[in-house]
């Protein structure tokens, strides 16, 4: 029997129908609307989709969205003093730096220069150390998305074996501690791999749900699946027959076959991230309301 297909987009329609709810209820209480800035630094293809999607997103759910586009040569200097304005701009609660950056630019360095309180990405060390001591503030957005298709499908991590193929600060190292939170809709055994890792077909199929990210098409195949598990597929690759559009880096077509249920890509974990970002933003708003008053 073919798996049970997760749908990110109907959930992300799902959500963002809540959220506006919530936003408006907000701006009612207190007349302030929620802000998040997006920063966007050269023309990279892909990164301008996202932008223009979550300016789409902000206006679906009653956020203000403001726009600052540099130029490629944008020195890391020009990018600190932009992200110091908005870090002091009472109308901006979240603060979305477009990754990846020039060369000329290291990306640590803004990261650490977007303030926590504006850190809506969830990358910075502050966010990912309060989540660490099991006191979070802002998930990032991916793996909190990846964590909200689980339980209001529900599949309820809690007590079971999550495997993680992918260590990334995005996506991989984020995902676990939410996983492993002491919280509703978390509290698994989460193990993390990599392309490095032993015997990592064996680790994938003593999985109850099993999460990759890794960046390579189709890398999981149906024999490193157990029966019954639940596959959540987070990579965008171009697709291997060299037509337009993507694919994931599970083999769908024949893991749906022995899984339990399956994200596809695309439709899957990707509507979730900026579903999780105009969350994140109405969340910053609240606690800077709260800290105001």
């Amino acid at each position: 029997m073919p798996a049970q297909l997760l749908d990110g987009n109907t959930l992300k329609e799902a959500m963002e129908t809540e959220i506006a709810a919530e936003v408006a209820k907000f701006v009612q209480a207190t007349g302030v609307r929620p802000g998040l800035a997006a920063v966007l630094v050269g023309s990279n293809d892909a990164s301008q989709r996202y932008v223009r999607n979550k300016r789409k997103a902000c206006e679906r759910v009653g956020l203000a969205s403001f726009l600052h586009e540099l130029p490629q040569e944008t020195t890391q200097q020009q990018l600190l003093d932009l992200v110091a304005g908005l870090n002091a701009d009472p109308a901006v609660h979240g603060i979305l730096v477009q990754i990846p950056l020039p060369k000329q630019i290291r990306e640590e360095a803004i990261i650490r220069a977007v303030s926590p309180h504006k850190d809506v990405d969830g990358f910075g060390p502050e966010s990912l150390g309060l989540l660490a001591a099991g006191h979070p503030r802002f998930l990032a957005c991916t793996p909190y998305g990846i964590q909200q298709i689980l339980v209001r499908n529900g599949i309820d991590p809690n007590g079971k074996h999550v495997v993680i193929v992918g260590r990334s600060t995005i996506v991989g190292k984020p995902l676990a501690l939410i996983l492993m939170q002491k919280a509703p809709g978390c509290n698994a055994t989460v193990t993390v791999c990599h392309s490095g890792s032993r015997n990592l077909a064996e680790l994938t199929r003593s999985a109850d749900i099993v999460v990759v990210a890794i960046g390579q098409a189709h890398f999981l195949k149906a024999d490193m699946v157990k029966p019954g598990a639940v596959v959540i597929d987070v990579g965008i690759n171009p697709r291997l027959d060299g037509k337009p559009g993507v694919t994931g880096d599970v083999d769908f077509d024949a893991v749906k076959e022995v899984a339990g249920a399956i994200t596809p890509v695309p439709g899957g974990v990707g509507p979730m991230t900026i579903t999780m970002l105009l969350h994140n933003t109405l969340q910053a708003a609240r606690m800077q309301a709260e800290r105001r008053s």
